[in-house]
């Protein structure tokens, strides 16, 4: 029992980590056109971070909690080796300030320790195929439909002064942020509630056919909450600034691009990453400028870091697996 405790302080310890880090997918469109202070931004998204389960059906948790590996070779052990390698991962790129994915770095953790405990059959290929998808699929529809909007955004509003609309887009950017921040809780926290919820089964405390305890479901939202109001600025810098320079009818663009890719995912219960939604969609208001509007060299790495997410969180979930057999 004491080993279930250790791993649900692990769930939620990376769950504040998921806010931390990805607290830039946010707000830093929102903080970079001074539309909001960080302050002002963090508690906001925070706040929708956490309502989001009002919201949202626990689709995503139910496919992380038994769509990756297979429920049956699930343990405590392998649970708790998948969490460390994530939390590793995610400190890693926090400080190189690279935007990677806390989803992905999970997914990959429970590849690695499942392969070291059962062998490559534990794992759910059908599932995985279709979250390592999505690592293209998701920034490329976040880019395209911000490129659409974005486009169809400027015919509106040309004859309208660049003071009007720098004026109404302020506005509309908060909501647009706002739903952004319900999309990334309603995504991000499900993935933690589905570990909590998988402990709970190999612990003999639940059974598959078990709703989500209400209090898996406030703990989960509440850590990621705290970790948005926290905020890792470092990517917030990469995020705002790097990337593409943002005005604030841009930045409404890429926030609404990115929220409706978010809820058609979460729809659907694809745990996708915002890190990777956001990125793409900031890329396409900024290609809608021109090539050259973008900074491809930033990009570059953070493509790199998406690729290389998934295979370095399994080999960590693969040594912490043993590392944790040889002191238990």
């Amino acid at each position: 029992m004491t080993f279930l405790y250790i791993v649900v302080a692990l769930v939620l310890m990376f769950d504040f980590l998921n806010g931390f880090h990805d607290s830039a997918n946010s707000i830093a469109t929102v903080v970079s056109t001074k539309v909001l202070s960080p302050l002002a931004a963090v508690i906001m998204a925070a706040f929708f971070n956490f309502i989001a389960f009002t919201v949202f059906p626990l689709k995503v948790a139910h496919t992380i909690g038994k769509g990756v590996v297979n429920p049956d070779v699930l343990n405590l052990t392998v649970i708790a080796s998948a969490l460390i390698a994530a939390i590793v991962w995610n400190l890693v790129t926090w400080w190189w300030g690279l935007p990677s994915s806390s989803s992905h770095t999970l997914v990959g953790g429970l590849i690695g320790a499942a392969v070291a405990h059962s062998g490559i059959s534990s794992v759910v290929f059908s599932g995985v195929i279709k979250i390592v998808l999505f690592i293209f699929i998701a920034p490329v529809i976040g880019m395209v439909m911000s490129f659409i909007i974005s486009t169809i955004v400027v015919y509106i509003f040309r004859n309208y002064t660049p003071s009007n609309v720098d004026k109404l887009f302020r506005r509309f950017q908060i909501v647009s942020s706002s739903a952004f921040s319900l999309g990334h809780g309603g995504n991000d926290a499900q993935k933690s509630m589905g570990i909590i919820w998988a402990a709970l089964i190999v612990s003999g405390l639940a059974t598959k056919d078990d709703p989500i305890a209400l209090w898996i479901i406030l703990s989960c939202q509440s850590a990621i909450a705290f970790g948005t109001m926290f905020g890792g600025w470092r990517i917030v810098k990469t995020m705002g600034q790097k990337i593409t320079k943002l005005k604030p009818f841009e930045g409404f663009c890429a926030e609404t691009s990115g929220a409706l890719t978010l809820f058609g995912a979460t729809h659907f219960g694809i745990p996708v990453s915002t890190t990777h939604v956001i990125t793409g969609a900031i890329i396409g208001v900024g290609a809608r400028k021109g090539a050259s509007a973008v900074k491809w060299g930033v990009t570059k790495k953070i493509f790199w870091a998406w690729i290389l997410t998934i295979p370095i969180s399994a080999v960590i979930g693969g040594i912490m697996y043993h590392f944790f057999n040889w002191i238990l």
